[in-house]
């Protein structure tokens, strides 16, 4: 099953925001503009919009208010996404060049700052106090997030936790936020729209840790980069620190790491072989499952309405995710 199918009924709806999001990136300077409309035209799976529109449907759901939602909660991420390829030095995302190698870092920057300031100037249309604060609460973890990520590249001295911590700020906070912020917008009551963010965020949690999985067992044509990009960049993911319990794997990487310059295809090549050798995967999946199995114990008390069986089915489509 495609994961398209569990919400095929939102494709009128999220071909609205698609439009509207093209629309917001049209930027009067041509080499913002172009740079944008690249970057849309990348493609993306557009998660954050479609919990916008399921958390709505538990409400009054109004499209020009999911619309102005999903629409900021979109740009938003697509700005982080501009920025981390900047401090990543990443030429490729989804296979296509980044924005950074079409240009410069300095037009990369620039870009992904408009794109940031279109999506509060969608958001400020919106009469909801309450979403506004949750909002700029994410966005400043969301930065605490990148700024942690920077500071702890190449660095083996990390735990779990630190992980858990980082990808809860870097993902799982905005997927919780686009829960929430839908219910918000269909005027849910608070004890619902709480139970849409909790699933929202062990949904991210989940989501992420399946991703960094991904960079290690899938093929470059399936991710759009290298595999082992993320190792590559000196980012300790989940597999990687299960497999550093690995005596031979953490002997080698401490080298590796020492001089990542020598980081170079084959031994990656070698690094994954000897992650693969662990039971890393194994391991991450298993938690990967403990945040999917909460994310659907937060929809139990919620009403019986179609988007929360298409909640559930999103929930079970990402856990067996494996490419």
């Amino acid at each position: 099953m495609r994961l398209t199918k569990t919400y095929g009924h939102l494709k009128k709806d999220l071909d609205v925001i698609e439009d509207a999001i093209n629309e917001s990136v049209q930027a009067d300077h041509p080499v913002l503009r172009d740079a944008s409309t690249k970057l849309l035209e990348a493609g993306g799976k557009r998660i954050r919009p479609i919990f916008v529109l399921l958390a709505g449907q538990f409400g009054n759901y109004n499209i020009e208010r999911m619309k102005t939602v999903a629409v900021a909660l979109e740009l938003i991420h697509m700005a982080s996404l501009v920025h981390d390829d900047v401090i990543d030095d990443a030429d490729l995302r989804r296979g296509e060049p980044t924005v950074k190698e079409m240009y410069d870092n300095r037009v990369a920057m620039y870009m992904g700052d408009y794109v940031l300031a279109t999506a509060l100037e969608h958001i400020t249309t919106l009469n909801y106090p309450q979403a506004h604060h949750v909002l700029s609460k994410t966005m400043v973890q969301l930065v605490l997030g990148e700024i942690e990520q920077i500071k702890v590249k190449y660095n083996l001295n990390q735990h779990v936790r630190h992980y858990l911590r980082r990808i809860r700020r870097k993902t799982a906070l905005l997927i919780a936020t686009s829960c929430k912020l839908g219910a918000l917008a269909a005027d849910i009551p608070e004890k619902h729209a709480e139970k849409l963010y909790k699933y929202g965020y062990y949904i991210g949690m989940s989501y992420q840790i399946i991703d960094d999985i991904l960079d290690f067992t899938a093929s470059e044509t399936e991710l759009g980069k290298p595999a082992g990009n993320d190792l590559m960049q000196g980012n300790v993911t989940l597999p990687v620190l299960y497999a550093m319990k690995d005596t031979s794997f953490h002997k080698i990487l401490t080298r590796a790491f020492s001089s990542p310059e020598s980081l170079d295809e084959k031994r990656m090549h070698e690094l994954i072989f000897l992650l693969k050798q662990t039971d890393a995967i194994e391991a991450s999946y298993r938690l990967s499952e403990l945040y999917l199995k909460k994310a659907l114990w937060a929809l139990n008390d919620l009403p019986d309405v179609k988007s929360k069986s298409t909640l559930q089915d999103i929930a079970k489509y990402i856990g067996k995710r494996r490419s």
